[in-house]
């Protein structure tokens, strides 16, 4: 796990560096400063909504006497969302606006869903129910 992290953290900068270099290129520097402005502005009011939503489903959830089990993996799918959204870049934008937006943060969720349970019978992860 920590050699893909390792990875992701070396190849994702150099991808970004690349593809901003080239997008300067062709629509001018100006224009991919004033897109990676925009991006934050709408990402940071994005993550806020889907953010302050989250919570009240996580409320709503517990009030009920239920685990907000979906809700939190909304959340921390909210908060990676977030986080890689303040990474200038394209390709970071892109996944951090995937993860913001409920109708694509869903199939990614579920992949997510697996990834855990995967983990979990290899006994890497352990998960605590009550």
């Amino acid at each position: 796990m920590f050699r893909w992290l390792f990875l992701l953290i070396l190849i994702v900068p150099a991808i970004e560096i690349g593809i901003l270099l080239w997008a300067g290129s062709q629509i001018g520097p100006l224009w991919v400063v004033l897109i990676i402005i925009s991006t934050g502005v709408i990402g940071a009011w994005l993550a806020k909504q889907q953010g302050i939503e989250t919570i009240r489903k996580i409320q709503e959830a517990t009030a009920r006497g239920e685990v907000p089990g979906e809700a939190l993996l909304d959340g921390a799918c909210v908060l990676v969302g977030g986080v890689v959204l303040l990474a200038p870049g394209f390709v970071t934008d892109t996944v951090g606006f995937l993860l913001l937006i409920p109708s694509t943060r869903r199939p990614l969720k579920e992949g997510i869903r697996k990834l855990i349970t995967r983990l979990s019978n290899k006994n890497t992860i352990t998960i605590y129910r009550r």
